[in-house]
């Protein structure tokens, strides 16, 4: 470790999180605004579904590591709500199962550590007009979400 310790924030999902270093991205945006209060670490796997983080969940956030992260934003749901594929193959995982795959992500993340907090992102819309019309609220949600986490910050900067 390089100096003194810092709360970590861990993005954990598919390739909205692996590609967030890129110019501009906003898992870059959220390094440089806590750069001298916390470590953005990245767990971005593209093309991966719930089902698939559920395999390596113990692998990447292992119960009995000395430092926990203090947050963790999970993002997965783009690849799980694609069309089951004909084969069977692909990432589709049914919306009862993407349910329950998440419960369990959370729970694991949470049982971390007492401090250990989780965000969920949702996935973005596929009919931006349609979910304007009947969830109007959701992308002043979303913006309004991250605005807290900037603004506000789950950390002293």
């Amino acid at each position: 470790m390089v100096g003194p310790s810092r709360p970590q924030i861990v993005l954990f999902g598919s390739s909205i999180v692996q590609y967030s270093f890129s110019d501009g991205g906003w898992g870059a945006t959220l390094a440089d605004i806590y750069s001298r209060t916390a470590d953005i670490i990245v767990r971005g796997y593209a093309g991966w579904n719930s089902r698939f983080a559920l395999k390596v969940l113990d692998q990447v956030f292992p119960k009995d590591a000395v430092i926990q992260p203090s947050l963790v934003i999970v993002y997965f749901g783009g690849n799980d709500s694609m069309e089951p594929h004909l084969s069977g193959y692909g990432p589709h995982v049914p919306l009862s199962e993407f349910i329950d795959n998440m419960r369990k992500i959370g729970e694991h993340l949470l049982g971390l550590s007492d401090k250990t907090r989780v965000i969920y992102l949702a996935p973005p819309p596929m009919n931006e007009k349609q979910i304007q019309l009947v969830f109007g609220y959701i992308h002043v949600l979303l913006n309004g979400t991250l605005l807290l986490l900037l603004s506000f910050g789950c950390f002293d900067h």
